[in-house]
């Protein structure tokens, strides 16, 4: 079965393992996923996630992040830029994310940043999704 938007599909998972409490999960690999996931551990929004594959399927398992009342740190994501309407935005037209309490993901000319770091460098791009 072939999958036509990867990205909501990990957002998805995301969304639903921290609504069910799970401490980890696993996803198809790709590279894109990857970027993502290394965004979301560098903001402190998930602990950790490595490379799970031995066979032929590269898969990631992420290891989900909880507070100390057990409440899940990811307690929003939102898909953006979907295939069928790309919504991209200049330097200076990044969206703030609850007030600046979030993240957008946004992949530039440079690879995929932050919305904060695509203002810092002055660069737009494509907003992939948000994260709250």
């Amino acid at each position: 079965m072939t999958m036509t938007d990867p990205i909501a599909d990990l957002l998805t998972r995301l969304r639903n393992a921290c609504l069910a409490r799970h401490p980890k999960l696993e996803v198809p690999a790709s590279r894109i996923k990857r970027e993502i996931l290394q965004l979301l551990k560098q903001e402190g929004y998930i602990a950790d996630f490595s490379d799970a594959s031995e066979g032929a399927p590269a898969i990631l398992r992420v290891v989900l992040k909880y507070g100390p009342e057990g409440r899940p740190v990811i307690t929003g994501l939102r898909r953006i830029s979907t295939p069928g309407r790309r919504v991209y935005a200049g330097a200076r037209e990044i969206p703030r994310v609850l007030g600046g309490l979030g993240i957008n993901i946004v992949t530039t000319s440079r690879g995929l940043m932050t919305g904060r770091e695509c203002a810092r460098e002055g660069l737009g791009g494509e907003i992939v999704c948000e994260v709250w």
